[in-house]
């Protein structure tokens, strides 16, 4: 079921699950954030990584070119025609183990052909979140940091899950930064 208001305040202040929290939501001259009636519109940091083809790299997941991104920190990221940004919430967040959180992107970058990509945030997850910005159109596209970027909505489980990400050690657990894909090696 997901969660309303009510429970994501109530966990974010006694729990430390979303730090900083806004507890109400924030629009006036901004690109709305802070909590919801079902929701958490979480902002983007100033740290950006915009993707950049240079080098003519292959983007590999498993062998992943950190020299396809220029590194930028500012108020807007300009995001070329047809490419990505990597960023990162300005929230970190600490997720129940009884909760799993999916991320939607805002409607008012989605109309102007801005993708925001996240995968679920799984049970006992921690860290700030790294967003993927996607500029569909063939124009240069602008995003603000310290506004909201996307809504993360909390869903509750019927009870605790077996094996939680901090169970298992996840690869992304703790993240803090803008935090590129990451493959888990064997150890001897």
């Amino acid at each position: 079921m997901i969660k309303p208001d009510t429970w994501i305040r109530e966990k974010a202040m006694k729990d430390g699950m979303i730090e900083p929290f806004v507890e109400s939501q924030r629009g006036e001259d901004v690109i709305s954030y802070g909590v919801s009636s079902y929701g958490f519109d979480a902002r983007v940091s100033d740290e950006f990584k915009i993707f950049t083809n240079v080098n003519n790299a292959i983007v590999d997941p498993k062998n992943f070119d950190e020299q396809s991104f220029v590194e930028f920190k500012g108020k807007e990221c300009i995001i070329p025609p047809n490419s990505f940004a990597l960023a990162r919430t300005v929230e970190y967040f600490r997720i129940p183990r009884d909760v799993l959180v999916v991320c939607v992107g805002k409607s008012t970058y989605a109309r102007c052909g801005i993708v925001v990509n996240v995968t679920p945030l799984e049970p006992e997850w921690e860290g700030h979140v790294t967003l993927e910005f996607s500029n569909t159109t063939p124009l240069p596209a602008k995003i603000y940091a310290g506004e909201g970027a996307c809504q993360f909505l909390f869903y509750g489980g019927d009870g605790e899950c077996e094996t939680s990400y901090a169970d298992r050690k996840g690869k992304y657990q703790g993240q803090t930064g803008v935090t590129l894909p990451r493959i888990l090696t064997k150890t001897a």
